[in-house]
């Protein structure tokens, strides 16, 4: 496995023009991958949530609570606009981000969006019992995680690039990931 992301890094090397935006619901493993991709492709690794909190002083849930989902759908907005513009890197996004159609037109006119797709039950896995998911405290976590599903997959389903994510070392996902970049980059030329 090792050889086989060495080999893809070296493929992917001094290619990447344009910021890389992991898509997807919580728990598909958008920052675990976009780390070590990041780390492969000598990029930095930004997470958008984290800017977030950066930039509002507090958490996402202190927010949220706050100023409503609304209210953070146009602070995560002007927080991506600001990443997209900056020097490319490899970009972890809030599972809704990607749904708002301002940021989606941003990151399909100046990113290559990659979705990070990922089952029920792994999703699940990933995510039950942490604290930091202010969607998951209003109910059931299958029921709404299933429900995000059926609404957010097909606006997902426009990313540049689709990978599955599933229960194996993380690397498997970069891996099919940069091979992703490859072809993409490759129909771009």
């Amino acid at each position: 496995m090792a050889e086989d992301l060495a080999l893809l890094a070296s493929e992917l090397m001094g290619r990447i023009e344009r910021t890389v935006v992991l898509v997807g619901l919580m728990g598909a493993g958008k920052s675990c991958v976009g780390r070590r991709l990041a780390g492969r492709l000598g990029l930095d690794f930004v997470d958008a949530d984290v800017e977030f909190e950066k930039a509002a002083g507090c958490t996402i849930s202190d927010y949220f609570a706050r100023f409503g989902e609304a209210g953070f759908r146009e602070g995560e907005r002007k927080v991506i606009a600001r990443l997209l513009d900056a020097t490319p890197v490899i970009l972890a996004t809030g599972g809704g981000a990607f749904i708002d159609p301002t940021t989606r037109q941003r990151i399909k006119e100046t990113g290559i969006s990659v979705w990070i797709r990922a089952d029920l039950d792994l999703l699940l896995k990933r995510t039950v019992g942490r604290d930091h998911r202010p969607l998951l405290k209003q109910g059931d976590p299958r029921e709404i995680l299933g429900r995000l599903m059926e609404t957010r997959y097909p606006v997902y389903a426009e990313a540049d690039i689709t990978v599955d994510s599933s229960d194996e070392a993380p690397e498997a996902t970069v891996a099919r990931v940069m091979s992703g970049l490859i072809d993409y980059l490759e129909l771009k030329e």
